[in-house]
């Protein structure tokens, strides 16, 4: 049986300037010269990955829908993090949501292996625009919190977890 790694330890990174978008996929080597930041208070993970957008033809001959699949969408990244006021991950989010720009962003993933020289956990890389930096209360004994949502505006690059051997 496969072993399950919780949400639990995964850490979320913002780059600290905006990276220009490119007519072909990202590969990781183009995040190598980005300066990570980690966006510190992160409560929720939000989902990622491509969806194909759905083309349709109703055919009047046939009585028939036909489909096939359209562009490729890598969704909406939709995180919550505990305010941490002075935490230069949160102000670097609160400053890219202010602009039009895309930023890299980072999740690194808890599956790092347990032999190896030098073991790294698992990656996704990817670029977004940061669409919103709402705040939210709660009840009582909640923490104060941020909502950010990141439109992913790039191909997620996948990086495996490696033993360093």
């Amino acid at each position: 049986m496969a072993k399950m790694y919780p949400v639990a330890g995964c850490k979320f990174y913002i780059g600290s300037a905006a990276i220009d978008d490119q007519d072909d996929d990202f590969v990781a080597a183009d995040f190598d010269a980005v300066t990570w930041i980690e966006v510190k208070g992160w409560v929720t993970m939000g989902a990622s990955g491509d969806s194909a957008t759905l083309v349709t033809s109703d055919q009047i001959g046939n009585k028939r829908t036909k489909k096939a699949k359209g562009t490729r969408n890598a969704g909406s990244m939709e995180n919550t993090f505990d305010v941490v006021a002075d935490d230069p991950g949160q102000l670097a989010m609160i400053a890219a949501e202010q602009t039009d720009d895309n930023y890299p962003f980072r999740t690194v993933y808890n599956d790092a292996p347990t032999t190896g020289p030098a073991p790294t956990p698992s990656e996704s890389l990817f670029i977004g625009l940061v669409m919103s930096k709402s705040r939210a209360g709660g009840g009582a004994n909640d923490p104060r919190r941020m909502n950010s949502t990141v439109e992913i505006n790039s191909n997620i690059v996948h990086v495996a977890a490696a033993t360093g051997a």
